[in-house]
């Protein structure tokens, strides 16, 4: 039977003792109920016997043995877990560590020192739009998105999308015909104001454009705003 997730349990794997006790203190007392791991084995070994999934994991990046993008990338490949909503927590501050722990499936980012009124407003947010998720099929045309199944088909035929691909797309489809401004989709897609002179909204619009193949010509760029999906 698939495993179903625990309202307010959070897994924080951070090998930092202190960290970890400061944030879990915090968290407990804000209401959730939090399981710390010094490392990626003894959080995996939890998440596999477990009896329920958690709500949401807080990884940090700089870790003995496995790091957290390793871990990350494990957990958007498992079928099992690979919908679990995941905060990264780093001292890595750049835009291209940012880009490439979003990209590879994280849902949020928050770079240390944070306070802990921030994290814990980033947890909310997240988990709200997690448990927002509709599980009915959205279709354009020949696009098919599963949401539940983080499946994509053109045409019947099924195609591999990046995980922010698929969130853009996704967001696309809930806005057909719509002009979105390109705050608004860096905001919904990627979580926060995305800062500096980033073209990573263009290159996420080509590369997807580039594999729904000729359904990709439904994604519309307006000029000095934004895009949309269809006319």
């Amino acid at each position: 039977m698939p495993k179903t997730a625990a309202a307010n349990l959070i897994y924080l794997v951070e090998d930092d003792e202190e960290i970890r006790e400061i944030v879990a203190y915090a968290l407990r007392a804000a209401g959730f109920t939090v399981t710390g791991y010094e490392n990626g084995e003894d959080f995996f070994r939890e998440l596999q016997k477990g009896t329920a999934l958690p709500a949401l994991v807080l990884l940090d990046i700089m870790l003995p043995a496995q790091d957290g993008l390793s871990i990350l990338k494990t957990i958007r490949g498992s079928l099992q877990f690979k919908t679990l909503p995941v905060i990264v927590l780093t001292a890595k501050g750049s835009e291209f560590d940012r880009v490439k722990g979003l990209d590879m499936g994280a849902d949020d980012y928050l770079v240390k020192p944070f306070s802990v009124i921030e994290l814990i407003s980033r947890i909310n947010a997240v988990l709200r739009r997690s448990q927002a998720i509709d599980e009915q099929d959205l279709v354009f045309f020949n696009i098919t998105l599963n949401n539940a199944r983080r499946m994509i088909q053109v045409d019947g035929q099924t195609i591999s999308l990046t995980y922010k691909e698929f969130e853009l797309l996704h967001y696309l489809l809930l806005n057909v015909g719509l002009v979105l401004a390109r705050d608004k989709i860096m905001t919904a897609v990627w979580g926060y104001d995305f800062p500096g002179e980033s073209r990573t909204l263009d290159m996420h619009i080509r590369t997807l454009r580039q594999k729904l193949g000729s359904a990709g010509q439904h994604i519309k760029t307006v000029r000095s705003v934004g895009y949309k999906l269809g006319e």
